[in-house]
């Protein structure tokens, strides 16, 4: 397996991001030549200097409520597999979640999981909009320009959305190990469930934890849905991924289950 490199890139017209901050979205593996592209809406945990972490512990930013525990990890071992470029975001959600329409409320959160977010109360519609400028748009305008340059070279690309979810949410247990989440194109999505439902030992969510439904869906919906790209979101609990030895079973069985999905000669027809 070649080694991929992650590629930063450096602020523009981002006022709220300051010196010694990093940008607001990595490119890993970008001369990678499969023609997917894998994208982390939730790959980090950091919040700019100037909003003094939020008000936040870093206990707290190290939870679940900040990122998605393992999914950077997860989509850069995914990326290296299939030798395909992934877009990773620089900012925790917690700063403005890069997954929800922006006229959301849960955007920019006030309480997450029982916690309160001193920094995200009372808001002016100034510092919302910085968020958007600095964070939330630079983020996927580099996943446009991905896509755009499959599209410069007649590709038509799948997009993978890859999460994690907590095992425990607001005191309630969820037992899936994965959960695979679509709304009306199931070229990816259903063979996908099935495959890893084969397996005695995974348990899968058809839309679960979370739904894959409109509006529920908005970085698929923005960059796949809208321009028929086959595309899937994929959530693994956090627990089985919070190891690099757990990352790595979990990026095998699912590079072994979408490979021939991927491949498939009716991929591309609707």
């Amino acid at each position: 397996m070649k080694t991929a490199t992650e590629t930063t890139v450096q602020p523009e017209d981002w006022p709220l991001i300051g010196p010694g901050d990093p940008p607001p979205y990595t490119f890993f593996n970008s001369a990678g030549r499969a023609p997917w592209l894998l994208v982390c809406d939730h790959a980090s945990r950091v919040v700019p200097r100037a909003l003094d972490e939020l008000g936040l512990a870093q206990a707290d930013l190290a939870r679940h409520i900040a990122w998605d525990i393992g999914a950077a990890d997860l989509t850069r071992s995914l990326a290296q597999r299939f030798d395909a470029p992934a877009v990773l975001a620089g900012y925790s959600r917690l700063v403005i979640d890069n997954n929800r329409a922006l006229d959301d409320a849960t955007s920019i959160v006030a309480t997450s999981d029982g916690t309160a977010i001193p920094g995200n109360r009372d808001l002016a519609a100034a510092q919302r909009a910085e968020r958007v400028h600095a964070i939330f748009e630079p983020y996927h305008r580099a996943i446009d320009g991905r896509l755009e340059e499959f599209r410069r070279r007649s590709i038509v690309p799948a997009l993978l959305s890859i999460h994690s979810f907590t095992p425990v949410m607001n005191g309630n247990a969820r037992p899936w190990h994965v959960g695979v989440l679509w709304d009306r194109d199931a070229r990816i999505a259903v063979p996908l469930m099935e495959d890893l439902a084969a397996s005695e030992e995974v348990t899968v969510g058809d839309n679960l934890p979370y739904s894959g439904r409109h509006p529920a869906d908005y970085t698929v919906a923005r960059h796949a849905e809208r321009a028929g790209l086959p595309h899937v979101c994929i959530e693994v609990r956090q627990d089985l991924i919070e190891t690099p030895q757990g990352v790595e079973r979990w990026s095998e069985l699912l590079a072994r289950s979408l490979a021939p999905i991927l491949n498939g000669p009716n991929l591309r027809m609707k």
